[in-house]
Formats: structure tokens, C-alpha cells, sequence
């Protein structure tokens, strides 16, 4: 089965234009694309209809980007990739915070788009068929009070499961399934996004911020996840 079967997705963008322009293009490669132009509207319809991927524009009547990110993380979990219009990194960091699994700057090139689609897809849809040959305890890693299930998708802290975005989780269990071994930047952005880490881009501290607070490390002496000047993360396994 590839990639792109039963993949559905949901354009939520206002400008009518570029958003048959993307769906026509999406749709040459597969993927069943529907458009929604409203935002309040765009809530419901993804809480309502689950598709595969989110394509998600920042500026929408009826509700921002923002909002919109905000009201369905908690009930959505597939991958939301948010569209930015400006060059600089607020919007994208703003919307990493708030669940955004990626981010693409407007306008973007149809080849990008697609590429990043792509990459959000396969990192959410695991390989069943590894998930079912490896052992259960080769797919559940434990630390303490955090146990971390990736045939599940799932971690836990004190027996509470932890709420976590798609792209969290990534970054969650590469890093632990890594524990005791510093990963820089690089190696993080070539495994999770497929793309080389060009020295600017913020999302990994982000998300990194974000899971400290949520699996108990503290945000401001870590010792579960260390930063590592100049060199990147690191997972320790003992605390």
C-alpha cells in the first residue's frame, strides 16, 4: 500500500485561488483534498471528519490559524501543517507551541508543500508491519515514572497518559530510543523532517520546551532531556 492511499486532506484557506491551485496539485499525487474556507467551520469539520492531514492557513474569517490549531489539538491528532505569511520566525514558533506539527512559508512552492505533506504523512503512520515483528518490550522504552509505547504511540507519567502532538511524540522517542547518546540538531532534523538543519530553524527547541513540561523535567535545570552546548540533546536514562 503507498503512502498516499485513503490519504485525505483538508486545505483551510481563504484564498479561493491558491487553494484550488493546491488541491488540484495534491490531487495529481494521490491524495483526496477538500477545501474549507472559514475557520470556526474548519473546527468543526476536522474534529468531525479526521482527515489524514491538515493544510492549515494563519489568516481566515470566522477564526485564525491560531485558534482554529487551538480548539481541535486536544481532539485531533493527525498532522497539521500551518501555512506562515511572514519571513520571520513568530508565527512559526507561536504555531509550533500550540500543536502545529510544521510549518511552510508563504508562498510556498507546490514541490515543498508536498514534500513536507509527504514527510508528515509517513512520520504518522508507522510501518505496522515493523511495529507488529519487533517485541513489545523493543517498542516500549520505561524511565522511571515515563514509560514511552511506540507501537502505541503513547507515554505516560505516573500512570497518566501525557497529551502530546504527532510530531512531539517523534521527537520524544528518538530521543529516548536514543537514551545516553547526544543527538545534534542535524541528525534530529535529517530523521524527523528530511530536510538539513540550516542553523535557524527553532521548531526542535520548541518542542523540546514543550515535552520537558509535560513528561516532569524541569524547564529551567533540565535532567531528563539536557541541552548540550553545541553539540544538541541528549536523553538520560537515569535521573
Amino acid at each position: 500500500m503507498s503512502l498516499v492511499d485513503h490519504k485525505t486532506i483538508l486545505i483551510v484557506e481563504d484564498d479561493e485561488r491558491l487553494a484550488l491551485l493546491t488541491q488540484e496539485y495534491l490531487q495529481k499525487n494521490g491524495f483526496t483534498v477538500s477545501i474549507e474556507a472559514d475557520g470556526r467551520k474548519a473546527i468543526s469539520r476536522i474534529i468531525t471528519e479526521q482527515p489524514s492531514l491538515v493544510v492549515l492557513d494563519l489568516m481566515l474569517p470566522g477564526a485564525d490559524g491560531f485558534t482554529v490549531c487551538r480548539s481541535v489539538r486536544n481532539e485531533y491528532k493527525g498532522p497539521i501543517l500551518m501555512l506562515t505569511a511572514r519571513s520571520d520566525d513568530v508565527d512559526q514558533i507561536l504555531g509550533l507551541e500550540i500543536g502545529a506539527d510544521d510549518y511552510v512559508s508563504k508562498p510556498a512552492k507546490p514541490r515543498v508543500l508536498l514534500a513536507r505533506v509527504q514527510s508528515l504523512l509517513r512520520r504518522s503512520t508507522q510501518d505496522v508491519d515493523i511495529a507488529v515483528a519487533d517485541s513489545k518490550a523493543d517498542q516500549t522504552l520505561t524511565f522511571g515514572p515515563l514509560t514511552i509505547d511506540n507501537s502505541r504511540r503513547e507515554a505516560w507519567l505516573n500512570e497518566e497518559e501525557v497529551e502530546l502532538t504527532s510530531a512531539e511524540f517523534d521527537l520524544l522517542w528518538l530521543l529516548s530510543s536514543s537514551a545516553g547518546r547526544i543527538l545534534s540538531r542535524e541528525e534530529i532534523f535529517s530523521e524527523l523532517r528530511g530536510i538539513e538543519y540550516d542553523g535557524q530553524d527553532r521548531s526542535v527547541d520548541v518542542r523540546v520546551s514543550r515535552i520537558r513540561s509535560k513528561i516532569g523535567d524541569d524547564p529551567i535545570h533540565p535532567r531528563r532531556i539536557k541541552t548540550i552546548r553545541s553539540k544538541g540533546y541528549l536523553f538520560v536514562k537515569e535521573v
